[in-house]
């Protein structure tokens, strides 16, 4: 009778940890997928290849809905958290200082992060280790990949029509076309304006541009919670039709992927060592809490009010400064997220064989790093960004597949270096604007 009761209670546990942790059932679902590839694919000889085909496509049939359901609220999301993004800070009486040093250092340490995951993943290859022409077969997205027009370098009678081409001509028509390099320069126009607007002219959109956003992540949190069924039945077909073998090689561009984010952590540390005299063996010990929190949260956004009141009492920033950049850099600051775009941007390229060529890595840096500022420090927003930037150097959105099931571990560790960005921030800012003491 008591051990029925501990089955029971132990039963319950499980149910309850599923139903709370979603990176638990994505880990369950890839694990699932996986298996049931292996059982259904031609290696295994139990299903006939016709029928084989069959089944993939309809267990495949939630993860395309999926990936079509991410692509679905990606524009309005960057518009609405860039341009408050900008806005963030507008009511500091101290904006003009503070606000250029802050910001100059969430734009430094993003585009340093995407050049770090870049070269690192040009280094090591790690989609060399996957068949990409198996893979494009596999996604029947073979003819869109050869298709794609690489990126080239202008010379310099096409340079000014280039830089031309950049500045959106009608806002509407750039969101509708889905450029995302014009979407987020005129979102940047658009919030630069309203920054300088009176505040009570300004109110009524931002306040708009607010339920926005808060409606974009509703429909997240919705899409999300499909995100194990869609990551069984997208890595089932994949593993029913190009193998096991193939799919091992995503662990490569896992290990590229957490060592840049270690890499970007132990840059934090010595900015904040240099900025403030804080070993970081001290700094760890000081925020382990908050780095706990934002691991298991995976929400930077979700610990704030910790994360303030740890630089405020901890780390001996004041609350000026604290209360002004934690809440922008939790909007803005995304460098794990950056290092992790670019990464995973030049790994799907290796793999179905696209050619991005100098003027695609530049595009690649932009556009990570303007859509790492304009993602939301909330969970799984990473690969809905993720989307728009491949399909914009020619890459299948649908090769997103590919790193779907891993995604949910590696993004408890970006968020734990958004994080870190955060705090060092408060360090530097500090230091550059009050370097006499506090």
């Amino acid at each position: 009778m008591a051990l029925s009761r501990s089955l029971i209670n132990l039963s319950d546990q499980l149910s309850s940890l599923l139903r709370e942790k979603l990176w638990l059932q994505v880990i369950i679902g890839m694990v699932l997928g996986i298996g049931t590839g292996i059982l259904i694919g031609p290696a295994a000889g139990l299903v006939p290849a016709r029928i084989s085909v069959v089944v993939g496509n309809w267990i495949a049939l939630p993860g395309q809905l999926f990936l079509i359901s991410i692509q679905f609220v990606v524009i309005p999301l960057v518009v609405a958290s860039i341009i408050r993004g900008i806005c963030a800070g507008q009511g500091s009486s101290d904006l003009g200082k503070l606000g250029s040093w802050t910001v100059g250092f969430f734009l430094a340490t993003t585009i340093a992060a995407v050049v770090i995951g870049i070269v690192i993943a040009l280094v090591i290859k790690p989609g060399s280790y996957i068949d990409g022409v198996s893979m494009q077969m596999a996604m029947s997205k073979g003819q869109a990949v050869m298709a794609a027009k690489p990126a080239s370098v202008p010379d310099a009678a096409e340079l000014p029509g280039v830089i031309t081409a950049l500045f959106p001509r009608d806002p509407l028509a750039s969101f509708v076309s889905g450029n995302m390099l014009q979407i987020v320069i005129t979102a940047a126009i658009f919030g630069i304006a309203l920054l300088i607007m009176p505040a009570d002219q300004s109110k009524p959109l931002l306040d708009l541009l607010a339920s926005v956003q808060a409606a974009c992540m509703i429909i997240v949190k919705w899409v999300l919670r499909f995100a194990p069924l869609a990551v069984f039945g997208l890595l089932a077909e994949i593993t029913a039709r190009v193998g096991l073998a193939t799919l091992l090689g995503t662990g490569i561009y896992v290990l590229v992927v957490i060592g840049s984010l270690a890499l970007l952590f132990v840059l934090y540390l010595l900015i904040g060592w240099v900025a403030s005299g804080m070993s970081p063996n001290r700094f760890i010990g000081q925020t382990s809490e908050v780095l706990l929190l934002a691991f298991s949260t995976s929400s930077s956004a979700a610990i704030m009010p910790v994360t303030l009141s740890t630089v405020e009492e901890k780390l001996g920033v004041t609350q000026s400064i604290a209360r002004f950049v934690i809440p922008l850099g939790t909007t803005i600051n995304m460098g794990g997220t950056a290092i992790y775009q670019g990464i995973a941007t030049i790994f799907l390229a290796q793999v179905f064989g696209v050619e991005i060529g100098l003027a695609g890595f530049i595009l690649v840096v932009v556009m990570a790093t303007g859509a790492a500022i304009g993602s939301p420090g909330t969970p799984g927003v990473g690969i809905v960004i993720l989307a728009t930037i491949l399909t914009s150097v020619g890459i299948p959105a649908a090769g997103i597949a590919i790193i779907l099931g891993v995604d949910r571990p590696l993004d408890m560790l970006r968020t734990v270096i958004n994080v870190t960005g955060d705090m060092v921030a408060c360090l530097v800012t500090q230091r550059l604007t009050r370097p006499n003491g506090h």
